[in-house]
């Protein structure tokens, strides 16, 4: 009296591994998606923080400000000085008003040079301005 397997002669044990590919895939594309608006603007050494603000939403595009170790400032790849920047800024926000700012300045830099920029930035009627910085590891 042995036991029997049933009809079909064994246990089916297969791993289905399509909701592991389309997590994948998911990851990917959100990699896909971020990784350009990080490499965005000149490259500058960003301050470390321990207490990083999630994105809430992320299909906004934020205009990118940089702010080099030598306090040449940036807008996205252009060089600009303050008035220039001014007049950039505003122009991005007739474009779009609700655009968010993304300032990247240099963990050299002391808090005076990045003021001036936060200012100019506020001058040009820019409402909402986040700084940059890497997550303390």
């Amino acid at each position: 009296m042995g036991m029997s397997a049933g009809p079909k002669g064994g246990i089916k044990s297969e791993i289905n591994v399509t909701p592991l590919v389309d997590v994948v895939l998911v990851l990917l594309i959100i990699f896909m998606v971020v990784t350009p608006m990080l490499q965005r603007g000149k490259s500058v050494e960003l301050p470390k923080a321990t207490e990083i603000e999630k994105e809430g939403k992320t299909d906004a595009d934020p205009l990118i400000l940089s702010i080099t170790p030598d306090k040449k400032m940036f807008v996205e790849n252009d060089e600009v000085d303050e008035k220039g920047l001014q007049e950039k800024i505003a122009a991005e926000l007739v474009k779009d008003p609700g655009k968010k700012i993304l300032l990247k300045g240099d963990n050299a830099l002391n808090v005076g040079d990045v003021r001036k920029v936060l200012d100019t930035a506020r001058k040009a009627k820019a409402k909402q301005i986040a700084l940059g910085v890497e997550e303390k590891k």
